[in-house]
């Protein structure tokens, strides 16, 4: 099996970069499906929708058919909550990522590679909502590369990044259905610190945001409050 090794970011990178990122996120549509599809609420309700579809038609067939529609409709949904989050990255900073990463100060955009392929990458930017912290952003390792350490060495790589830049903390989000890469966060000492909903439609599909933190301690008080 190929070895891996992280890099700096080059521009020649974007592409496979704004691929993988892509990928990465839509896969985890199908586990946002059958998370909402746990829901006590949205069980009750498709049964409500089925007793009264086959009560007011007479027909079993009407009733299994109105549940068939309100899956489809709940799939496009969760669906949604991905392509969303996908485009407003895609628009914003992956759309330039050396003048959002590369450019400013205090931050940084790393890959992995395995035989020249980028198969992994992550960011990292000031915080504008935790002052003394550095943003762990874009986390996305392709599947094929996975369980290989690719992710946890990232991971690192921010990690060392933030302690060589004085910072005080590393903070991340990550969605709740992203359970492979909260036990990768809790493992490298971050520590769950609250919770939010993406948008109206989340909030109406219980669908959240986890959002994490690792304290580093202050390096020469230089960036640390």
């Amino acid at each position: 099996m190929a070895s891996f090794r992280i890099r700096p970011f080059r521009e020649q990178d974007s592409d496979a970069v704004r691929a993988l990122f892509a990928r990465g996120i839509l896969e985890h549509a199908p586990a946002g499906f059958r998370h909402v599809l746990r829901s006590a609420r949205v069980r009750l309700a498709l049964l409500v929708l089925f007793v009264g579809a086959r009560a007011g038609g007479g027909s079993w067939v009407l009733g299994l058919g109105a549940v068939g529609l309100a899956l489809v409709l709940l799939w496009l949904l969760v669906r949604s909550l991905s392509a969303d989050y996908v485009r407003d990255a895609l628009g914003t900073d992956l759309c330039d990522i050396p003048g959002a990463y590369l450019r400013a100060p205090d931050c940084g955009f790393w890959v992995a590679e395995v035989g020249g392929s980028v198969v992994g990458m992550v960011g990292a930017v000031p915080s504008r909502d935790a002052p003394g912290a550095l943003e762990l952003r874009r986390m996305s390792v392709s599947r094929e590369q996975r369980g290989r350490g690719l992710a946890r060495a990232l991971c690192r790589e921010v990690l060392a990044f933030a302690r060589a830049r004085g910072f005080g903390a590393v903070v991340l989000s990550t969605s709740m259905v992203q359970v492979a890469a909260q036990r990768l966060y809790e493992g490298q000492g971050f520590r769950r610190v609250g919770a939010s909903s993406p948008s109206l439609l989340g909030t109406i599909l219980h669908f959240q945001i986890f959002h994490y933190r690792c304290d580093l301690g202050a390096r020469d008080g230089a960036k640390a409050e």
